[in-house]
């Protein structure tokens, strides 16, 4: 079984890491792997990408133009919007490769045109990284249902037309993927309904399999190394929030963290605590957080990751929405409980008063409520570790997620097979 994987870019982000993991997992159980991108960040021999860099600025280039119809908005909103609608040079390249089945990941930035799904004639299954696969145009919905008709009045947009640029990609889709052989792979129970109840996917197969990780390099560390590496302090206890675009990406929540640790501070910690941050550097004029604050800057590799994650004593996930919520997981394996919202794919990974703490969906002083409840028992603290890390062991692994994708890939093959027999 040749397996390949399309993704805009292999380790350059959340869902792209995402996607190279389940790559480098397959791999491990060992099954013909290989993954397809616009831009190469990795030095993976088994990733494919154009070699000359007249084609990675074309990419580039094909960037800027992706977004020429979004001009025509000029009160939209600081969110990504992708229409996908400029030729790609995907097609050439799948047919070199001859995969016998595709599994899509996060392929927007101009990268694959809504159109070319269907030419690329082999069983297709898409890893939803986030909404963008059945709205008209935006990943992150907030409030707005309208992907559950036809989308169209966009808030996004800031407009009130109907037929506005919404509307037009959405048709698009429904023309485009009319008669695909599709299977849908949800990373979270919350995001697969969200699917479900779209008009565009409401009638395909969707299963959810969580996104894995290596849990052999996201593992406890001693906490007082960890912290000696980071240069961090040893008297005090850690909080610790993190996200790339940390503290600028309005889903990940910063401007409700803000509000939760003020309140915190004014609750007696304020000597007792200090907050890290990871995803942002330290800006010219740094927010008020009530507390002293580390700013680590961006971190790539696991091991940095792991050494961090293992140096704080709670992990604070404010997010709006997630598909699922990797920093979470991740946090997990290292043996860090999580304080989150009671909401979106985080449910699926964070249980309420076991392994961390879920908080009434956006509501400041529960989320600081439940910061204090996971650190004011030193006995308590360490139950909630030990469970994160048992989680992460259990439901997390590479090779769980990489085994659950081989099981469903072999079904779709066997399918396919008895319907090309029959045919």
């Amino acid at each position: 079984m040749k397996i390949l994987h399309i993704s805009t870019h292999d380790i350059n982000g959340g869902a792209a890491r995402a996607a190279y993991r389940l790559h480098t997992g397959l791999q491990d159980i060992g099954l013909q792997s290989q993954m397809l991108v616009q831009e190469k960040y990795s030095n993976d021999k088994t990733v494919i990408a154009p070699k000359i860099r007249l084609f990675q600025g074309i990419a580039k280039a094909k960037l800027t133009v992706e977004s020429l119809p979004l001009k025509l908005y000029r009160q939209k909103k600081n969110t990504p919007f992708f229409t996908q609608w400029l030729p790609d040079r995907v097609i050439p390249k799948v047919a070199q490769i001859n995969p016998d089945i595709i599994n899509l990941h996060w392929i927007s930035g101009g990268f694959m045109q809504i159109e070319t799904f269907a030419k690329l004639k082999r069983p297709l299954v898409w890893t939803l990284h986030d909404m963008w696969g059945f709205t008209g145009g935006c990943h992150v919905t907030g409030e707005c249902d309208r992907y559950k008709v036809s989308c169209g009045a966009c808030p996004q947009l800031s407009s009130g037309n109907e037929w506005d640029l919404s509307r037009w990609v959405w048709q698009r889709k429904v023309k485009a993927w009319k008669n695909l052989n599709l299977t849908l792979v949800s990373p979270s129970s919350w995001l697969a309904q969200c699917a479900r109840s779209s008009s565009l996917f409401q009638n395909l197969q969707i299963e959810v399999i969580p996104h894995g990780l290596d849990t052999q390099k996201y593992r406890p560390i001693n906490q007082h190394f960890a912290r000696e590496a980071l240069n961090l302090p040893q008297d005090k206890k850690l909080i610790l929030f993190g996200a790339i675009e940390a503290t600028s990406d309005r889903n990940k929540g910063f401007h409700l963290l803000q509000p939760a640790l003020q309140e915190l501070s004014k609750s007696g910690w304020k000597d007792d605590l200090e907050v890290v941050i990871f995803g942002a550097s330290q800006p010219e004029n740094p927010p008020d957080l009530g507390f002293q604050t580390h700013y680590l800057g961006h971190l790539h590799d696991a091991i940095s990751l792991a050494t961090v994650y293992s140096a704080a004593d709670v992990m604070l996930v404010p997010s709006l929405q997630e598909s699922f919520g990797q920093t979470a997981s991740e946090s997990f394996a290292c043996g860090t409980p999580v304080v989150a919202f009671n909401a979106t794919g985080l449910k699926d990974i964070v249980d309420h008063q076991q392994n961390g703490y879920l908080a009434k969906p956006y509501e400041v002083e529960d989320f600081a409520k439940g910061i204090t409840w996971v650190l004011e028992n030193e006995q308590r603290l360490q139950k909630l570790s030990f469970y994160a890390r048992d989680k992460a062991e259990q439901e997390f692994t590479l090779e769980l997620q990489a085994r659950r994708y081989s099981a469903l890939f072999q079904e779709i093959l066997m399918i396919a097979k008895k319907s090309s027999l029959s045919n």
